[in-house]
């Protein structure tokens, strides 16, 4: 197993080329879809107004 600090895996999560990809496994209604667009958007993927309001 690996060992890392914590700030060496926030220094390596800030990097945006280090970002692939993700998945969020929920329930119908349970709020993926706004996890996965603040995420995103707090990740600088794209900008707060763009995400999706239902």
């Amino acid at each position: 197993m690996v060992n890392f600090t914590v700030d060496e895996i926030r220094g390596l999560m800030d990097k945006k080329r280090n970002i692939r990809n993700m998945s969020v496994i929920a329930h119908v209604d349970h709020g993926k879809s706004t996890l996965t667009d603040s995420l995103v958007s707090k990740a600088g993927i794209i900008a707060g107004t763009v995400m999706r309001t239902w």
